[in-house]
This record gives structure tokens, C-alpha cells and sequence, in this order.
């Protein structure tokens, strides 16, 4: 995995204050603990964008309280989709969170550059995990700023008793996939769970479908060089490609989100759904007798790709006043048995090494993230700009899906955005 580095401008929205108010500095507690001969507990808050992580992370807190009995931590998760605005608003009125959840490579890069961030390369066992791990945290000083959560990956999921019932395997081609899908619409089946209304799906979507377009190229190097651009004929085929899909989604997938999306999957009611590593638990909560298996994107050269990148670090507010009790967190994020407890909780890759879960599915993406993987090029390479060319991507495919602009009018408008701000497009 290759180390990229950003800028990036965080938007804040004043109205979100009230939300956050009573956080971090504002919000940490200290008090008197009996018994602890006059010793004082340390409240630390810790914030999240992962509503569905609430419960598993119980278990992981609770290790660390066992062993740090003067320090509690207040978990707080945010809807995914407010969590950005509620971030930045805090941290900007100086009311943020103690722990915080932080976005990979440039929005999270970003909030080290304002300053909003403890540097973390002192902290014991920090050390251990890979550079080009830590690089998705790393700021332009070199100094790391967030402890990496997992590797993550995307691919299609897929109901292994559906498929069997009739007579299907998992596709080896695009054509394959496309047949698959018209057999299963053809005997009533909705072939692929999926839904328009958050944008952030749709570049994670299109994150898994676009490498089909270019593995086995040059594309990819001549892009990141300024020697190719978005318009190019694989980025323009793999815009096509999600256009080509649309038969093969429900009905009202315009209007669909998340939570309808693996509702729709775990209940059987649909045969296959793109999305990432961190959806496995969510969907094996729901059905833990679903007959699940998945398949990475086969590609045009007989190949098949997973796509990968380092997901979310936890950082330590610079301004903390309780900063030292923030890093002995930080601490435990940095030891396998912290890494073991987050991927078995959360069937995850850990980013910690040597840790491997009880999960064969998890552990199956952990060996095709070696063998297989390509970066999530709008994460790694494209989440800069204002919108962010990322956002752009989104903004943009909605609006094919509304039936409002062609494939050849999306790719105009990312790389549009890209040209603002990509180095290599400025030479």
C-alpha cells in the first residue's frame, strides 16, 4: 500500500455546537475514588462515527478499566454521515472529545495540521505497526497523530444457499457477474442489494466495480503520475459499469440506505451486496444462520481484486486535559491483545500484526488484502478539494442514478474537481 499525503479544509457548521457541548475538555470528569488512597478517576470521552460499534466496544473498554482501574471511558458514537461537522465544530470551539475517532488519510490529516492533534510516535508499541499503515495518520512532519483501527476491504457479498438453489457460482468475469444477476431477476430473485441515497456508499460501490476497468494496466501508475486523468476510457468504463447494474438493483434503490440495504441482504430478500469488511458483523448480527460468503471483483484480465485501505485511527485531543490518561489508551491500541479483542468483536482485519480471528471469513479478506488488493482510489488518492473530488464522485453518480447526467457527464465533473487540486494535474 502505497503512503499518500493531504490537505485538506474541513468544513464546520456552527449550528452543530449544541450537539457536542460538555465534551473533552469541557466534558472530561474527574473525581475522588474510595479506596484508591485519595487517588483521583479520570472520566476520558471518546467519540466515534460508528453507531453499530456501540456494543463491541463495550467489551474492549471494559478490558482497559481492568487494568487502568483510575480511568473510565464515556464512549460516544454520532450518525456516519454528522459525524464530520460534529468534529470539527467541537474541536474548533475547543470542546471536543478526549479520544477521537479519526477519518483516514487527508480529513483526518488535516485536523493534525490545524493543530487539533497530540503527536503519537512516543507512545509504546506504536512503533510495530507497518508505515504504510501508519501512513493514513501520518502528517506532513512525519509525526504520526491516530493509532490505525484495521486494514479494511470491499467486495460482494453473497447468499451461498441462493446461489446454489440455482445453480450459480461465484462470477470470474464481469460478463459472469452480469449473467448471474439476470438469472436470479429471471427466477424473481433481486439479484444485488444496493440503494442510492447515501452518497458515501456509492463511491465505495464504485471503489469495488472500478478496478475491473484498469487491473492488469498502467492506468493506475499513469494516473497518479498526471500522465492519464478521469476521463480516461477505464474510468469512463467503470462509470458505465454501474449504470449497467441498475436492472439488477431493487425497485426504490433510489431512495435506499444502509440499514435497508442490509436488511434487504440479511433477510434473505436479495442474493448478493457490495460493501466493506466492517459490514460483516452488522450483517451476522441480523442472521447469524445466513448461508454467507463473498467474492472479490473479478476483473478484465481473468483476475480477481479486493480493494483495501487502512480504516479510521483514534487520536488524542491537543487540547485534553487529561492527555496522559488519553495516551495510556492509545497504549493498549498498540497490543495485539487489543488487536485481537477488536477483530474478533468486530470481525475485522486489525491493523496491529500478527493478530488473527476466529472468523474464517475475516481471515480469508486478511490474505486477500496480501495477494489481491488495490487502494480505494477516492480515499487514498482523491478525498481533496472543495467538495472533495470523492464527494464529487458521489454527488455526481446520484445524480446518473436520477437519471439526470450520462456516464460521460460524471467523469467531466470528478475530473473537473481533480484538476483544482491534484498536483499531477497542475503540471
Amino acid at each position: 500500500m502505497k503512503q499518500f499525503r493531504f490537505r485538506y479544509v474541513a468544513s464546520l457548521v456552527l449550528t452543530a455546537v449544541m450537539v457536542v457541548t460538555g465534551c473533552s475538555s469541557g466534558g472530561s470528569e474527574t473525581e475522588p475514588v474510595g479506596g484508591q488512597g485519595g487517588g483521583q478517576q479520570v472520566t476520558l470521552s471518546m467519540h466515534s462515527w460508528r453507531v453499530e460499534d456501540t456494543e463491541g466496544y463495550k467489551a474492549i473498554i471494559k478490558a482497559f478499566e481492568a487494568d487502568h482501574p483510575n480511568i473510565k471511558i464515556d464512549f460516544k458514537p454520532f450518525k456516519a454521515t454528522e459525524y464530520n461537522t460534529i468534529l470539527n465544530t467541537a474541536l474548533q470551539s475547543d470542546s471536543g472529545p478526549d479520544i477521537l475517532q479519526l477519518r483516514p488519510y487527508a480529513p483526518g490529516i488535516a485536523l493534525a495540521e490545524a493543530g487539533h492533534l497530540e503527536p503519537l510516535d512516543n507512545v509504546p508499541g506504536i512503533s510495530t505497526i507497518p508505515k504504510d499503515v501508519l501512513a493514513a495518520a501520518t502528517g506532513k512532519d512525519g509525526k504520526a497523530y491516530g493509532v490505525p483501527l484495521s486494514l479494511n476491504s470491499t467486495q460482494f457479498y453473497y447468499n451461498k444457499k441462493i446461489f446454489e438453489q440455482n445453480g450459480l457460482q461465484a462470477p470470474k468475469s464481469w460478463d459472469e457477474l452480469i449473467a448471474t444477476a439476470k438469472t436470479l431477476k429471471e427466477k424473481g430473485i433481486v439479484p444485488i442489494s444496493f440503494g442510492a441515497k447515501e452518497g458515501w456508499l456509492l463511491s465505495l460501490s464504485h471503489g469495488v466495480i472500478a478496478p475491473a476497468s484498469y487491473s492488469g494496466t498502467d492506468y493506475l501508475d499513469k494516473l497518479l503520475k498526471g500522465e492519464s486523468d478521469l476521463k480516461s476510457a477505464e474510468f469512463l468504463q467503470s462509470v458505465q459499469r454501474m449504470q449497467e447494474l441498475i436492472p439488477y438493483f431493487p425497485e426504490n434503490y433510489v431512495g435506499l440506505e444502509l440499514n435497508d440495504m442490509r436488511t434487504l441482504f440479511a433477510t434473505e430478500k436479495a442474493a448478493m451486496f457490495i460493501n466493506g469488511s466492517f459490514e460483516l458483523e452488522g450483517i451476522k448480527k441480523l442472521n447469524p444462520d445466513l448461508p454467507l460468503d463473498f467474492f472479490p471483483m473479478p476483473t478484465d484480465d481473468g483476475k480477481q481484486v479486493l480493494t483495501t485501505w487502512v480504516d479510521g485511527s483514534y487520536a488524542v485531543n491537543a487540547k485534553s486535559k487529561h492527555k496522559a490518561e488519553a495516551l495510556k489508551f492509545m497504549e493498549f491500541m498498540a497490543t495485539k491483545k487489543f488487536g485481537e479483542l477488536f477483530a474478533n468483536q468486530f470481525k475485522r482485519i486489525s491493523a496491529v500484526p500478527g493478530v488473527s480471528t476466529d472468523d474464517p471469513l475475516v481471515n480469508k479478506m486478511a490474505e486477500l488484502s496480501q495477494s489481491s488488493a488495490t487502494p480505494y482510489l477516492m480515499v487514498v488518492s482523491f478525498a481533496e478539494g472543495k467538495p472533495t473530488t470523492k464527494q464529487t464522485l458521489e454527488n455526481a453518480l446520484q445524480g446518473m442514478y436520477l437519471g439526470k447526467l450520462t456516464p460521460e457527464q460524471v467523469v467531466e465533473e470528478v475530473q473537473k474537481s481533480a484538476a483544482t487540486w491534484f498536483p499531477p494535474f497542475k503540471k
